[in-house]
């Protein structure tokens, strides 16, 4: 089933989510080098990655949710689907409050805060899990006919092109 939204013959939102999911991860592995070293530096740039996760996280989701009612509703896809929006919508919370909770990049974060990170890390894989089992399992954004030698998204032509 193709995405609705698509950039030059590719799913936007497919294109879009490496950018909450390397920003959040980055902030996880930031705030854990901070706990390893205790050098307050780490978790500056731990707390300077989440908002723009956040931020490229809710951009992402705009075209999810524009792919997802594409989805036959009452179809195992659309129920993933569901699953998948709303693991991605509260790690979002939870990095988003952890930043907020963070009174400010100089200060080290609490162990609230951390949890929040580590949690919302944690959930992120579930996350994109969900969302893998929705591309290679159920084939919710995969052209039609793709195959190894399809044509290019860019030539005009389509995936079940076999000239």
């Amino acid at each position: 089933m193709e995405a609705r939204a698509k950039l030059l013959g590719h799913p936007v939102h497919q294109m879009l989510v490496t950018l909450p999911l390397g920003l959040l991860a980055g902030a996880v592995a930031f705030d854990v080098l901070h706990l390893l070293t205790g050098d307050v530096r780490w978790s500056q740039v731990a707390y300077w990655l989440m908002p723009a996760g956040v931020l490229s996280g809710l951009l992402a989701a705009i075209f999810g949710v524009i792919d997802w009612t594409k989805i036959p509703v009452r179809t195992r896809a659309w129920r993933v689907g569901l699953l998948h929006a709303g693991t991605n919508v509260v790690v979002l919370l939870m990095f988003g409050v952890s930043w907020r909770l963070r009174a400010s990049a100089d200060i080290a974060p609490g162990a609230g805060e951390l949890a929040l990170s580590f949690g919302g890390g944690a959930l992120a894989l579930v996350g994109g899990w969900l969302g893998g089992e929705l591309v290679d399992r159920l084939g919710v954004g995969v052209d039609e006919g793709a195959h190894l030698n399809a044509p290019s998204s860019l030539s005009g032509r389509p995936a079940t092109d076999r000239a």
